[in-house]
């Protein structure tokens, strides 16, 4: 028998190649599932629970290494425990509008550590041992007023959002409106019991907000401030979605020295294109399927947003206008300034706006807009006088156009 070794050899060579892209791919999809979802539940998403099973090792180590995050993984679900070195505003839940929430949220997850999977529970005697819990405590609530009624039906909605517990039986919102006629059962999921992050020592150790946010113990010496910083550097490019020089705490040195193998790295991972330039480093998602939220965003208000950002580049480009940019392209406009601008936008594209930002008013639109660039990181207000728009905002030209659609 005759054996055709040249051919077999291509054959093969082009499935490996095949198969080490395909590799690549499932790879960059688990990265950024664990990123941007709370957990990975074998039920729902068989596949990407499978394909992190089978990648495993190479992905935990990558986020230690990298990030000094870790995985909970167990026959039900994959968790990464995610930490941000900087907390942001819009890093809580948007569901939430009071303090309050975020206390009947936590405290509900205090009533449930006692709980077993599957065990039922009434909306009513959750209320009353937090309360009693909560005066215990120092602190009270009153489920007869209405709006702390309102902030726990919020707390009990996100509970259930998270399918960290179950309606078995009535609605929150009845309960609200009606709290001494209307009750809700509920079942506990296995997921209560992870919810919260693990920390590295109790609790009670912690003396300051800020230690909250450090995942493991540093040491003092230069190996020990070298993995600190290292994990700096990824946790906030992973979970900030502008981090320009001018906003990095350390040493800019590092970052600069770290630049090209950040980009190259993440880019691998999780299929990022990472460019530089003189503001920064700024990245993009080239797969819109990767599950995380962008920008722009479906918002109308990301198209306002977009076309301000276009406007206020032209007036730095027109030197006659004089536009004053600092050295790390910072721009500083009033209110008013920016209302001016959005006056002229709207004669200019009004037509194309929607109802809603065609009737308002310039000062709400721009108080709007404004917060939209805020919140992913495109500039900020300063001294409740001035709205500085960063280069990452400097960066989009855009424009209405007529756009063709083939059959």
């Amino acid at each position: 028998m005759r054996i055709k070794v040249g051919k077999a050899s291509v054959r093969r060579q082009r499935m490996n190649r095949f198969d080490r892209s395909e590799i690549g791919k499932r790879k960059q999809i688990c990265m950024n599932a664990l990123l941007n979802r709370p957990w990975i539940d074998k039920k729902k998403d068989a596949e990407i629970y499978y394909w992190i099973k089978d990648q495993y090792l190479e992905i935990k180590d990558w986020f230690m290494h990298y990030a000094g995050y870790s995985i909970i993984l167990n026959r039900n679900f994959i968790k990464l425990e995610k930490v941000p070195t900087i907390a942001l505003p819009w890093m809580g839940f948007q569901e939430f509008r009071e303090p309050l929430d975020y206390s009947l949220f936590t405290y509900s997850l205090w009533y449930l550590e006692n709980k077993t999977e599957g065990e039922q529970f009434l909306l009513t005697q959750l209320v009353i041992e937090i309360r009693h819990y909560m005066i215990e405590q120092g602190m009270d609530v009153n489920w007869a007023n209405y709006y702390h009624r309102l902030s726990m039906a919020r707390a009990l909605k996100k509970l259930k959002n998270l399918n960290i517990v179950q309606a078995v039986d009535g609605e929150e919102s009845n309960w609200a409106s009606n709290y001494e006629h209307y009750d809700v059962l509920y079942e506990c999921t296995m997921y209560s019991r992870y919810i919260l992050r693990n920390f590295p020592t109790e609790l009670s150790n912690y003396t300051s907000i800020d230690e909250l946010k450090e995942t493991m113990f540093y040491g003092n010496d230069s190996k020990e401030i070298e993995i600190r910083n290292r994990h700096d550097l990824y946790r906030r490019f992973l979970l900030e979605p502008v981090v320009l020089n001018h906003q990095w705490h350390g040493n800019l040195s590092y970052l600069e020295n770290e630049a090209n193998f950040l980009i190259k790295n993440l880019k691998t991972m999780f299929g990022w294109e990472g460019n530089r330039y003189r503001e920064g480093i700024l990245f993009f998602e080239a797969d819109s399927m990767s599950g995380s939220e962008i920008f722009p965003t479906q918002l109308a208000l990301s198209d306002l947003a977009m076309l301000l950002c276009g406007e206020v580049r032209m007036m730095v480009m027109n030197d006659t206008l004089d536009t004053k940019v600092d050295l790390n392209g910072l721009l500083r406009l009033t209110k008013n300034e920016i209302e001016r601008l959005l006056i002229h936008l709207k004669e200019r594209f009004g037509e194309f706006w929607t109802n809603e930002h065609k009737k308002m008013n310039s000062s709400s639109l721009a108080e709007d807009i404004c917060e939209h660039l805020s919140e992913w990181g495109f500039g900020h207000w300063e001294d409740h006088m001035f709205f500085v728009i960063n280069g990452a905002g400097g960066r989009w030209e855009v424009e209405y156009g007529a756009t063709e659609q083939v059959d």
